[in-house]
């Protein structure tokens, strides 16, 4: 068993570097054509073969509930951003494709986004972003499947 302070202590310095790090970056959305949670969607969306995806596995990646992110989609739906249908494999469930006006504005963001990501963790080296990716995925129970 871990030794419970120190335990407390990284918790609460990886939320408040998640928190910290987070605040920073979602400027990167200010002035912008989509939200940052319409960012998040469509990166899920356009990362899916033929830039679709389920709208459960949408929702399994945002922090908010799936309530939400349907309505989210939805608006989502009504500016253009995507499409949305019924899944013919899971007749609850919907598809969310990217259109091409979702695709372009996700891509004009996503760029910057991603440089002002890789500038903001570059006060690590590429050991230490490893190890941290190594460990957060740990910590979630899960592994990084995409080739680095």
């Amino acid at each position: 068993m871990a030794d419970r302070r120190l335990a407390i202590a990284a918790w609460e310095s990886l939320f408040r570097a998640q928190h910290e790090v987070f605040e920073e970056i979602s400027s990167d959305f200010v002035g912008t054509d989509l939200s940052q949670a319409e960012y998040d969607v469509l990166l899920t969306v356009t990362r899916a073969p033929d830039m679709t995806s389920r709208l459960r596995d949408v929702t399994a990646n945002m922090l908010i509930s799936q309530p939400s992110v349907s309505r989210l989609v939805d608006r989502m739906v009504g500016r253009g951003l995507v499409t949305k249908c019924s899944d013919p494999d899971d007749g609850r469930g919907s598809l969310v494709t990217a259109t091409d006006v979702g695709a372009h504005a996700f891509r004009a963001i996503g760029a910057a986004h991603g440089r002002r990501i890789a500038e903001r963790m570059s006060c690590l080296d590429d050991d230490e972003l490893h190890q941290l990716l190594v460990l957060t995925e740990k910590l979630r129970g899960t592994t990084y499947s995409a080739a680095l």
